[in-house]
């Protein structure tokens, strides 16, 4: 998914007035990095474009990251980034479900409701929610040295 994607998705939980959660697939990747290029391709008897269609999930026409699972009146969004996994949905049992499925098929580490994700800090209120960057821009000052750097007034509002 690239982060447009997962922006969207976030916005539609908004306006949809749902609690987003994550887990994590855990030992996606176990080993160190890697000092060369690397090019692999999954053997094709080892594909099941089925899977999620055999759970009832559908998966996104343009975005190929995201799933949607409906069941009457409820529904499952489902968004994939490598071994990450945001979900949320209408109905609260919806989500147990998945995950559940999840911790079945997969060995998951479910981190509870969306806080932190790619970078962007997410906060979930009753009004919305909000994404931030001040950890990543921390980061960035922190590495390059700038922590301790006076700043200068701009005639910019900061609110």
């Amino acid at each position: 998914a690239r982060i447009e994607a997962i922006r969207l998705f976030l916005a539609y939980a908004s306006f949809m007035g749902l609690i987003v959660y994550q887990m994590d697939v855990k030992s996606a990747f176990p080993y160190g990095t890697i000092d060369e290029e690397v090019y692999v391709m999954q053997p094709l008897e080892f594909q099941d474009p089925a899977f999620p269609a055999k759970n009832s999930f559908q998966r996104g026409t343009i975005d190929q990251t995201l799933f949607i699972r409906r069941q009457r009146e409820d529904f499952i969004l489902v968004q994939v980034y490598m071994d990450d996994i945001i979900f949320g949905s209408s109905n609260p049992q919806l989500c147990r479900e998945f995950k559940a499925l999840m911790h079945v098929k997969f060995q998951m580490s479910a981190m509870g409701e969306l806080n932190f994700f790619l970078g962007l800090q997410v906060l979930q209120k009753e009004d919305g929610i909000f994404l931030s960057r001040d950890k990543y821009i921390g980061d960035i000052l922190k590495k390059f040295g700038f922590l301790d750097v006076r700043s200068s007034n701009t005639p910019m509002d900061k609110e």
